[in-house]
């Protein structure tokens, strides 16, 4: 027989799995609501006004606090301002956000004895009136942003050659000038840079800043131009001059010498200075010939 050996510690008894994982103490977090319910002296208020996505809290505020009032009590920006610690501006803005949301209409009427006086009519729920049943009205949005129309782009015009900035000056200063001719010609800074390079282009074809401003400004339409920059743009495209005859570096154009009385046979002839003609002077150059065979006295 097998002794028993009471010296041997007894086998220990497993915990619980309380004890072995003891519950930790949860934290309660976000609001507690300890409520009574109002039998006498309260307000109902739709949470489409006190959760408002896009009201401020002063204007929700404001809005609380008229709907609780009775009837015909004053809720001016004077009277709203002695009350509250906020001064007439923030609260002529809170004013101004519940009128835009649809929980406030004001409007001015004339009483019996001519007096303009503020007439303020509060809504609980926008877009209802007080015997309308049905479903409620989806939550008043602010007016979207109107988008602003979208301008045109102006027609090409041509580009100089080699863009010098004296070139792109002056023909800034006959854009700019266009309006002492006509007053529709009126340009703005973005449409005179546009142009300008075409004016540029006319410029470079040895036309005067004078010429330019002749051709872009005749024969304009007698009605009101909507879009003058887009008419000269056109006009620069349209009547491009044709490009000026080649010329080499070393080509001088040809001298004009004045006419000459020949010392000998009296002929009229051009020649830098006076002597005789190519007649009367054998192996002349033939530009010094008598002109046409007509004779002139000297003086």
């Amino acid at each position: 027989m097998g002794s028993h050996d009471t010296s041997a510690h007894s086998t220990a008894s497993s915990r619980k799995g309380a004890e072995n994982h003891p519950r930790s103490r949860t934290r309660v977090a976000g609001v507690v609501h300890d409520n009574v319910r109002h039998t006498t002296r309260f307000t109902v208020v739709g949470n489409h006004l006190t959760q408002h996505a896009s009201l401020s809290l002063l204007a929700i505020g404001l809005a609380v606090h008229i709907q609780s009032l009775p009837a015909g009590a004053p809720v001016d920006i004077k009277t709203l301002a002695a009350r509250f610690p906020e001064g007439t501006a923030r609260i002529a803005a809170g004013l101004r956000e519940l009128e835009a949301h649809g929980y406030l209409r004001r409007t001015r009427e004339r009483t019996g004895n001519g007096r303009v006086v503020t007439r303020t009519v509060s809504c609980n729920q926008p877009g209802r009136s007080g015997g309308e049943e049905g479903p409620a009205a989806p939550e008043s949005k602010p007016p979207a942003r109107r988008a602003e129309p979208r301008r045109r782009a102006l027609p090409a015009v041509p580009q100089p050659a080699y863009p010098a900035p004296d070139v792109l000056a002056t023909a800034l200063d006959v854009l700019s000038g266009l309006r002492r001719e006509d007053p529709r010609l009126h340009l703005s800074a973005a449409d005179a840079e546009h142009l300008a390079p075409g004016v540029a282009t006319w410029l470079e074809r040895e036309l005067t800043p004078a010429e330019v401003r002749r051709v872009l400004t005749f024969d304009l339409p007698g009605e009101p131009l909507r879009r003058p920059a887009a008419l000269l743009a056109h006009r620069l495209n349209a009547q491009l001059p044709p490009l000026p005859p080649f010329r080499t570096p070393n080509e001088t154009p040809a001298v004009r010498h004045p006419l000459q009385n020949c010392d000998i046979c009296d002929h009229a002839y051009r020649a830098p200075e006076p002597g005789t003609c190519g007649t009367c002077t054998p192996g002349a150059d033939r530009l010094d010939q008598p002109i046409g065979g007509a004779r002139y006295s000297r003086a």
